[in-house]
């Protein structure tokens, strides 16, 4: 990707993802819900998504601290293993 083009922003998907992401959720089963309902994804697929997001520096600038927590979790629970 060149820099110089513009494309260094995320898509709006990805934002949606990132958005997702910051909120709280109460109650089994309400982030799948949201996750169907939405976003128009399979759990499974937006947890695909979310993983190679988590990886991205352009997902890094948008929503650092978002990222930054979900990356810990991440590493916590691979070290767990």
């Amino acid at each position: 990707m060149d820099e110089d083009t513009g494309d260094e922003r995320l898509g709006r998907g990805e934002r949606d993802i990132l958005a997702l992401e910051r909120r709280g959720f109460s109650g089994p089963g309400a982030k799948e819900r949201a996750i169907r309902e939405e976003l128009g994804l399979a759990p499974v697929r937006y947890y695909q998504l979310l993983n190679a997001l988590l990886d991205d520096p352009r997902a890094l600038a948008h929503d650092p601290v978002t990222v930054n927590r979900l990356r810990r979790i991440r590493e916590t629970r691979r070290a767990e293993r």
